[in-house]
């Protein structure tokens, strides 16, 4: 059994906790300096709680998982691998670039992993979608479209008392949610090297951040574009890329993805079973184990998650520029 320390209680802390739990692998504990979600942790989990993180990083855990506002991520995570654990941190890595090379230097030095909780990684169906398009069948992508938007009051209704409301703690569409795509699309077509992006706080009511994006971006020799609202009625994400022989989409609201070659009569669909509200977590969090006891790691590494951070960098400061950035800028903190 593996004793996991998960730092954070909120939404995603709480989730993490759970799905750690279900993989019948871990003894977890729950760190939180709110007194009322520590108490709501043992209640319902029956796990073990402590409200001073900084203590609770010196103490025996094996791993530790990062679930505080994104401005805290990196300093974080370098503690905890200085203090021998391994560490999963959830996404965005960071809302600047604010002591990265420490972390990767702590990372070096020691023998810990780190891995990022980009979950899309898991998902099934998006995992075979890119092991075709890496096999190289259709040739090269050399062009990519991703499409997202959602009710976000809906399934987030406290949104505006969170992290969400505020850049500098990883709010705002493009940190919270368009990042998730973007990382993925990333591991399919490259790293971007530059975006152009406009983006507005056009709905969602009780914060200032941007509910809307849309940004176009090249990824070497491939050009992709990116749309995103966070107040539209179905809650809906597709990603389409584009050959000269054929297309491949993934289509994450039916858990499925296609392809289409060139002269054929329709798309081929390949569908993922149905499944529960955690069961791409509790595989994200088996994944994670299965990575410190030394298996191939199946999730975003922390060097994907870097560039991504410096991608999400990019398209903010091309919003308040007007104009394209390259994503290697040295990006002022926000």
């Amino acid at each position: 059994m593996h004793s996991v320390l998960v730092i954070g209680c909120g939404s995603i802390g709480e989730r993490h906790l759970r799905c750690f739990q279900a993989t019948k692998r871990t003894l977890v504990t729950a760190c939180d300096s709110n007194p009322a979600l520590l108490a709501r942790m043992a209640e319902v989990y029956r796990v073990p709680t402590v409200a001073d993180a900084s203590a609770a990083l010196q103490s025996e855990y094996d791993a530790v998982v990062i679930c505080t506002p994104a401005h805290l991520h990196i300093p974080m995570a370098t503690r905890a691998i200085d203090s021998g654990k391994h560490v999963l941190v959830e996404k965005p890595l960071s809302q600047s670039l604010a002591g990265l090379p420490e972390l990767f230097r702590a990372r070096a030095r020691s023998q810990m992993q780190v891995a990022v909780a980009y979950v899309m990684h898991v998902y099934p169906f998006m995992r075979a979608a890119k092991e075709f398009l890496d096999s190289g069948e259709f040739g090269p992508v050399l062009h990519a479209s991703v499409t997202a938007g959602q009710p976000f009051h809906v399934f987030r209704p406290a949104y505006s008392q969170t992290y969400y409301r505020d850049h500098r703690t990883g709010g705002g569409g493009i940190q919270d949610a368009l990042t998730h795509l973007a990382n993925w699309t990333e591991g399919v077509i490259g790293p971007a090297d530059s975006v152009y992006c406009d983006c507005a706080h056009l709905a969602l009511p009780n914060v200032e951040v941007e509910d809307t994006v849309t940004a176009v971006a090249r990824h070497g020799r491939t050009l992709a574009s990116y749309s995103l609202n966070q107040f539209q009625a179905p809650n809906e994400s597709t990603l389409q890329f584009n050959t000269a022989q054929g297309s491949v989409r993934v289509e994450i609201h039916h858990q499925r993805w296609g392809k289409y070659r060139m002269g054929d009569p329709g798309w081929t669909w390949h569908s993922s079973a149905p499944i529960e509200r955690d069961t791409h977590f509790i595989d994200q969090a088996d994944a994670f184990l299965d990575q410190i006891e030394g298996r191939p790691s199946r999730l975003c590494t922390l060097e994907a998650a870097a560039q991504t951070l410096r991608f999400n960098l990019a398209m903010l400061a091309s919003a308040g520029r007007g104009a394209r950035v390259s994503c290697q800028e040295n990006f002022p903190d926000v």
